[in-house]
Parts: C-alpha cells; sequence; structure tokens
C-alpha cells in the first residue's frame, strides 16, 4: 500500500505542474524528441529538462537517447493507475451525493405529508 500510495503522490506531484501536463498531453500523440516537446515552451532548455526529469523520475514518461536525439514517450501504465485512483474517488463521493440526496427526498416526503 505504501508504495502505491508514494507511486500516487509522485504522479500527481509531476501532473501540479503546468507545463509538465502540457508535455503529457502532447505524448498522447505519440513519442517526441526533447527539441519538439521544448518548442512551445518559452524557457530554456535546461529549466525545460528539468521538468522532463521530473516526469521521468516520477514514471510519468519514459525516454530513449539514439545517437544525439532523446525521444520521450509517456507511461501510460502510470497513468491509469493515477486515473483508477481518480475513478475510485469518484464512484466514492457520488455514492455519498446519492445518499444525501436520497435523504433529503426522504425529508421533503415526510413534511409534505405532514402538511410542513
Amino acid at each position: 500500500m505504501e508504495n502505491y500510495q508514494s507511486s500516487l503522490d509522485a504522479a500527481f506531484h509531476a501532473l501540479a505542474d503546468p507545463t509538465r501536463r502540457a508535455v503529457l498531453s502532447r505524448l498522447t500523440q505519440g513519442p517526441a524528441s526533447v527539441k519538439e516537446l521544448a518548442e512551445p515552451f518559452d524557457m530554456g532548455l535546461p529549466s525545460f529538462m528539468k521538468h522532463l526529469h521530473v516526469l521521468e523520475s516520477d514514471g510519468l514518461i519514459r525516454s530513449e537517447k539514439v545517437g544525439r536525439v532523446r525521444t520521450c514517450r509517456i507511461n501510460a501504465e502510470r497513468l491509469a493507475a493515477a486515473e483508477a485512483w481518480l475513478s475510485e474517488q469518484r464512484r466514492h463521493w457520488q455514492a455519498q451525493a446519492d445518499r444525501l440526496a436520497d435523504y433529503v427526498e426522504i425529508q421533503m416526503i415526510g413534511r409534505s405529508e405532514d402538511g410542513s
């Protein structure tokens, strides 16, 4: 459980930054070189590489260097774990909201029967 929790923490840490989320969005279209990924951002390459390092350290992307070109690709398994956790939370809170709605409906029916 602790390893699962720490991997979730790492994934959400990486997802907390808009630059890293944009990189992941781009990688959903397929692998890309670091140069291609860095192009849309107004920052130096060393700063951008720090973002890639976070994504790779947290397991959300993988990279491979062939010659002088480093190519990155998304690690869908790690994203799937975060999505599964979010789905579980969504189901839990939806069930809570449904129970509350049922309770309110019962209370309203009770009031209308009492004539209040």
